[in-house]
């Protein structure tokens, strides 16, 4: 009888690396958001790939960064939770970047970890293969890894093998999430997430770190009206200053609308039927500083 391998892979790395993407490529659908903003994620997600012999739930973390704010101080907490429960850590590294201080800075925190640590070179596809070689070299040379695999997630350049080796390092047991199932963040989450999406896209740069997402409240239709059969979503945009609420309203409530727009397909398709999306924009002072306030963001 052939073995079945089942555990938990966590994709580390400084902001920008390139996780989300990859963690999508490889589960074959959009579980976590994706932007050209650092610090996107904010959260652990999981997202889950299924295959005939092995059942590999891939932990896309927040950026590892030096933290300015409590949230910041907080994400990186979760990250170094996150590392002590998987059993192999793959560390991100974009080909298109030269290795960094950041870079060494998480290389020597993963030298604390139990778990093996296999060097994912992320974005081949954007530099000349020489590059691509030097690049290889250098990460070879940062510290000891259990394997270094260089990927595309946008061409699909060695993505099955890295299938392959994140999976040989899992533990022999049956699958941990029904079949089918990508991920278990719940419903309201990733909802707010594609909001959040949506309103990170051309706004400046000091703003992305200032927006956070809530749903309010999710109303189905009155199920006697066929014609209504719309899921109506309230949810508030929180930012941290008044002149901030304006860049994300924008002239005549213009950005809002395109936000909202935006996010509404996003839902739609995650959901498959019609949304009435109702955003609303709100301050709340500091919070990314503010214990009381990142507690009740979700934070």
């Amino acid at each position: 009888m052939t073995e079945h391998r089942s555990g938990f892979a966590a994709f580390v790395g400084r902001p920008n690396a390139g996780k989300s993407t990859l963690m999508n490529a490889l589960v074959g659908d959009k579980v976590a958001i994706m932007s050209s903003r650092p610090q996107t994620t904010r959260r652990a997600i999981r997202g889950i790939v299924h295959r005939d012999d092995a059942q590999l739930v891939i932990v896309d973390t927040p950026g590892l960064h030096r933290p300015r704010t409590l949230l910041g101080e907080r994400l990186n907490d979760l990250v170094r939770e996150t590392l002590f429960e998987v059993d192999v850590i793959g560390f991100c590294l974009p080909a298109d970047e030269k290795i960094g201080p950041g870079d060494k800075w998480i290389a020597r925190e993963l030298a604390e970890a139990k778990a093996p640590v296999v060097a994912i070179v992320t974005k081949v596809d954007k530099v000349p293969r020489e590059r691509v070689a030097e690049h290889l070299l250098a990460v070879s040379e940062l510290a000891e890894w259990a394997e270094i695999v260089p990927v595309s997630s946008v061409t699909d350049i060695q993505m099955d093998v890295l299938t392959d080796v994140l999976v040989r390092h899992l533990p022999e047991g049956p699958p941990l999430y029904p079949g089918g199932e990508i991920t278990d963040e719940p419903e309201d989450v990733r909802i707010a997430e594609l909001i959040r999406e949506a309103a990170l896209e051309g706004v400046r740069d000091e703003l992305p770190h200032s927006i956070a997402v809530v749903i309010e409240e999710i109303v189905e239709p009155d199920s006697e009206d066929a014609r209504r059969d719309v899921l109506e979503i309230r949810a508030h945009v929180f930012v941290e200053r008044e002149s901030q609420k304006g860049i994300i309203i924008g002239k005549g409530g213009s950005r809002l609308k395109e936000v909202g727009a935006t996010a509404r397909q996003g839902i739609e398709h995650l959901l498959g039927r019609r949304v009435f999306l109702d955003l609303h924009v709100k301050v709340a002072k500091d919070w990314q500083r503010d214990p009381k306030q990142l507690g009740r963001l979700g934070f």
